[in-house]
């Protein structure tokens, strides 16, 4: 036999000599961290992450609204209970921006609806102009676009807060629920939305 020796191939990769593996990996993963924590020219904006939650703890004056839901409710043996579930209902910007809180009427067949939003506005004044402009945004295109047809919507101003419910008497499962709009037109001011 002459020539050359055959390579048979082993299956294993021998590092280069002067450079030993450890020191291989350890330099590329320097790399590959040095490369992540460089900055970009471009900064990252995230945006705000928007929360259903209602935005506040119960004030007094939050709390005088709630007796007077309690009280009204109750003429018409409806139950009101707190909650904490996400309803973010279609709503012009003053109500968008005010603390609320969420009540629910106790509704046996539909027990996913009967919800009472009561917004607290900084004053009398200010929670008029805030139940105003909720009437004419449910009137306007974009507010109406985000509730189903022959939704019922009770505006109602008791002092400093605005309170709010709406419901579809077509989809209604409880007869409860009509009894709930009753109630609400008896309290505070009405704004009456067209349905």
């Amino acid at each position: 036999m002459t020539g050359r020796p055959i390579a048979r191939p082993s299956g294993r990769v021998r590092p280069r000599s002067g450079a030993s593996l450890p020191v291989v990996v350890a330099v590329t993963l320097v790399a590959l961290v040095a490369v992540g924590c460089a900055t970009s020219a471009t900064p990252t904006l995230v945006p705000p992450v928007a929360t259903t939650r209602p935005a506040m703890t119960v004030t007094p004056t939050v709390n005088q609204t709630r007796a007077e839901l309690v009280r009204v409710l109750g003429e018409r043996n409806l139950v009101l209970t707190d909650s904490q579930a996400p309803v973010r209902p279609s709503e012009a910007p003053l109500l968008a921006a005010a603390p609320r809180a969420v009540y629910q009427v106790l509704l046996p067949a539909d027990p996913t609806k009967g919800y009472i939003l009561v917004y607290e506005l900084s004053d009398a004044a200010r929670a008029a102009a805030a139940a105003a402009e909720q009437q004419a945004w449910l009137a306007t295109g974009p507010g109406r676009v985000q509730t189903p047809q022959g939704t019922v919507t009770i505006i109602r101003q008791v002092g400093p807060t605005v309170v709010f419910y709406d419901w579809l008497p077509g989809a209604a499962q409880d007869p409860s629920a009509a009894g709930t709009q009753a109630a609400l037109e008896t309290l505070g001011v009405g704004y009456e939305v067209p349905s």
